[in-house]
């Protein structure tokens, strides 16, 4: 055979190769595409809010003195816990000795004295039945058993103060919390402002002035202070108004894990005009002493569950130009695009209102790749690493 003749048979067959190739290609269906799937399912739903807080002390003390003495001796460790009316420190006692030793020789005096007027008003009395003296000197006798009986009364209120000023120079703690860090040194006078002089001004920047011995700060439990949008106070009103227990969590500043868990126990009485938003108080256990006060934490609040809602898992839903979405696989494991209406979202579930029934398949994964009518074929989830 010339070889041009067995080069034109080489080519002839090399192209009816390729057409038959081409053929069965067109013939062979497209490949499914891998997606993962899950079912929507119907269950409670969470409705939560979120917001930022700070953390404050449940109540927050400065431990000044009510008389005016020499610190005689500070009797805590800074940063201890104590208790309600634990001894904190003690102030010098002998004035108010001396102060109450005269008001009671004073009441003793004037009770002496009363004591005599009284018999002098008797014997007057009986003199007086006896038309012995005038009327005139029981009348004035009167008058003067009443003033020694006011004068005892007042000598009585005066001892009673002085006691209780003695009372006050010792200092105790009128709230059980931590205290902080020490203001005034033993040794120095304190008034009614605080240290009169010799306070640590590394802490307070002066030696004088309103400066506490010490702080307390109730901190079991703890409060959070946040805000929420006035368009969320409605259904937190509502609650509120049913007496409802409102759950709060708090979590750390990377939302990464609970510090802890409470419930909101005050609504402030306005609104914000400048920032438009309602300040909640939230109360903590602060059993482990996690919060503290002036830190920032993540809250989030319940106001609602929903009942018997519609769940997929939040990676199913995508969204686009018409709005929110999902693919629906039915039961050749073809993909329908199919509209919804979304509600609330809990971490990595969200709830569907409407566009989706409870036992349908939905692609949670590989949403970017299908177009309305793909095959898909389910796999497994790919596991993370070191999980």
């Amino acid at each position: 055979m010339p070889f041009a003749l067995y080069r034109t048979h080489i080519i002839a067959g090399l192209c009816l190769a390729m057409l038959g190739t081409a053929q069965a290609a067109e013939k062979k269906p497209d490949a499914p595409i891998p997606v993962t799937a899950a079912t929507a399912e119907q269950q409670s739903m969470p409705v939560w809010l979120e917001a930022q807080g700070t953390v404050l002390p449940l109540n927050y003390v400065n431990v000044m003195p009510r008389v005016s003495s020499l610190l005689q001796t500070v009797n805590f460790r800074e940063g201890q816990t104590v208790k309600a009316g634990q001894l904190l420190a003690t102030l010098d006692p002998e004035p108010f000795r001396v102060l109450l030793d005269q008001a009671k020789a004073q009441t003793l005096r004037d009770q002496a004295q009363l004591e005599g007027a009284q018999a002098d008003l008797r014997r007057y009395e009986t003199l007086l039945a006896q038309d012995s003296i005038s009327e005139q000197q029981v009348v004035d006798q009167r008058a003067t058993v009443a003033q020694l009986t006011a004068t005892v009364a007042a000598d009585k209120a005066a001892q009673e103060n002085a006691q209780m000023q003695l009372g006050w120079t010792r200092i105790t703690s009128p709230i059980p919390g931590i205290v902080g860090l020490r203001q005034v040194s033993a040794g120095n006078i304190v008034g009614l402002t605080g240290a009169i002089g010799g306070g640590n001004s590394a802490l307070s920047g002066t030696a004088s002035g309103a400066m506490p011995i010490v702080t307390v700060a109730e901190i079991q439990p703890i409060a959070v202070l946040f805000p929420i949008a006035q368009t969320q106070l409605p259904p937190v009103l509502e609650r509120m108004h049913e007496a409802a227990v409102l759950p709060v969590e708090a979590w750390d500043q990377r939302r990464t894990a609970i510090i802890d868990r409470g419930h909101v126990i005050a609504l402030d009485n306005q609104i914000n005009s400048s920032t438009g938003t309602a300040m909640l108080k939230a109360e903590f256990p602060n059993a482990h002493r996690m919060l503290f006060p002036n830190q920032f934490v993540n809250i989030r609040l319940l106001v609602d569950t929903v009942k018997g809602a519609v769940v997929v898992p939040t990676s199913a839903i995508a969204t686009g130009a018409l709005g929110s979405y999902v693919y629906v696989i039915d039961g050749a494991d073809k993909v329908s695009m199919r509209k919804v209406v979304t509600g609330a979202s809990d971490g990595d579930r969200t709830s569907v209102k409407s566009g989706l029934k409870a036992g349908e398949r939905v692609v949670t994964d590989g949403l970017d790749r299908l177009r309305e009518g793909s095959r898909v074929q389910i796999v497994k989830p790919a596991r993370v690493k070191g999980s």
